[in-house]
C-alpha cells in the first residue's frame, strides 16, 4: 500500500531573544536567550513531509515537546497521525500540539483519576488490533507522569509496546547545569511536607551522583533550604521553563540559591533542580559522623532506643539506623544491649 504523505509547513520562529533579556554573566542568575532566533527569522519555512498511513497495532509511548512545539521528530508526528487514538493526560493540552501540525487523530483523556474506567477500554481496543499512542502533557510519559498502569497492563496482555523517544526535562536540565553527568539519579518530586522531604533527602545524601529533582514553584525555596540542611552546601542549579521563551538557569552553591529564592518572589513555570554529588571526603565524613552518632547513643541506650533517637535526629529510616546499630553493637563498638 502506498503511504499518503502530508506536507506540514513549520513557519513558527523561535522566540525573540530581545524579550528574554541579556545574559548578565552571573552564574547564579543567568537568563539564556535563544540566539538562533534572529537567524531563523530570515530562513525560509521548513516543510515536514509526514507519513499518514496507519501504524502497526500496539501501544506507542510517545515523547512530546516540553515547551517549544518545534521540538518534534518526524517519527513522533507520523505515530500521532497514524494511530487509531491518542491517550493523553489533558485533551486540551494535547490539542494544541495536534492543531499545530494538522493531526486529526481522536484524543482520549487518560490519567490517574479515570484510569480505572478508561484503562480496560484502551486494552480492549489494543487486543482488537488497534494502535494507541500514549502521551503526557509534556515530555516523556511515565517520567513523573501517569501511564505506568497502562504500559504494565499492555505488557501483561501480550500487546506490543514500543517507544518514540524525545524530550525529557530532567535530561535537558542536566545538560545545562554544568554538573557531572557521568552518573546521575532522577528522584522525581520530593514530598511536599518538610519532615518527609528531609527524610527523603537523607536517603540520597551519600549517593555519589548528581541528583535531579522536579519541584513545584511554590515549594522551591523550602526545598532548596532542606537540601542545604541535609546535603550540605553543594554546587547546584535550578533550571526553569526549559525550551520556552523565558528559559532560565541559575547556577551556584545551594546557599547562594537559597538566599536568592528567599529574597525574591516565587518563580513560575516548570522547574528542574540539580544538585552535584558529595565530595568523596564529605561522603566518608558523613558515614563516620553517622556511626559516631550511633555509638554515642549506644553508650546509654538499647539498640532499639538508640536507633529511634538517631533516626529522629537525622531523618534516616529507622530500619536503616537499627541495622547499623546492630552491626556496631555486635562489633563491640557501642555499649548498648537490646533490652
Amino acid at each position: 500500500m502506498t503511504k499518503k504523505r502530508r506536507s506540514i509547513s513549520q513557519t513558527d520562529s523561535l522566540p525573540d531573544p530581545g524579550r528574554n533579556g541579556a545574559d548578565d554573566g552571573n552564574e547564579t542568575h543567568a537568563a539564556v536567550p535563544h540566539r538562533a532566533a534572529a537567524a531563523k527569522i530570515a530562513t525560509p519555512p521548513i516543510h515536514l513531509t509526514v507519513p499518514t498511513a496507519p501504524v502497526s497495532p500496539g501501544l506507542y509511548i510517545v515523547a512530546t515537546p516540553i515547551g517549544n512545539l518545534d521540538d518534534v521528530s518526524l517519527r513522533m508526528l507520523a505515530t500521532l497521525a497514524g494511530a487509531d487514538r491518542i491517550a493523553c493526560e489533558d485533551t486540551r493540552v494535547t490539542a494544541r500540539l495536534l492543531a499545530r501540525y494538522g493531526i486529526a487523530t481522536r484524543a482520549t483523556a487518560y490519567h490517574d483519576h479515570n484510569a480505572q474506567r478508561v484503562l480496560p477500554r484502551l486494552i480492549e481496543a489494543l487486543q482488537d488490533g488497534g494502535s494507541v499512542a500514549l502521551v503526557s502533557d509534556a515530555g516523556t510519559p511515565l517520567v513523573s507522569d501517569p501511564g505506568l498502569r497502562l504500559v504494565r497492563a499492555a505488557i501483561d496482555a501480550g500487546i506490543a509496546v514500543t517507544t518514540i523517544p524525545g524530550p525529557v526535562a530532567a535530561i535537558a536540565g542536566l545538560t545545562l547545569a554544568g554538573l557531572p553527568v557521568d552518573r546521575f539519579l532522577f528522584a522525581g518530586f520530593l514530598p511536599a511536607r518538610g519532615g518527609a522531604r528531609r527524610s527523603a533527602l537523607a536517603e540520597l545524601a551519600a549517593i555519589p551522583a548528581t541528583l535531579v529533582f522536579y519541584e513545584a514553584p511554590h515549594r522551591l525555596a523550602a526545598a532548596l533550604d532542606d537540601m542545604l540542611t541535609v546535603l550540605g552546601d553543594r554546587d547546584a542549579a535550578v533550571a526553569r521553563e526549559l525550551t520556552k521563551l523565558f528559559e532560565e538557569v541559575r547556577r551556584g552553591s545551594l546557599s547562594t540559591l537559597v538566599a536568592g529564592y528567599r529574597a525574591g518572589e516565587a518563580p513560575r513555570g516548570e522547574i528542574v533542580v540539580l544538585v552535584g554529588p558529595p565530595a568523596a571526603a564529605a561522603a566518608e565524613e558523613d558515614a563516620a559522623t553517622f556511626d559516631s552518632r550511633i555509638r554515642a547513643a549506644l553508650e546509654t541506650m538499647s539498640v532499639r532506643d538508640a536507633a529511634a533517637t538517631v533516626a529522629a535526629e537525622t531523618g534516616r529510616k529507622r530500619r536503616e539506623v537499627y541495622a547499623r546499630a546492630l552491626a556496631l553493637a555486635a562489633a563491640g563498638t557501642g555499649g548498648g544491649a537490646d533490652r
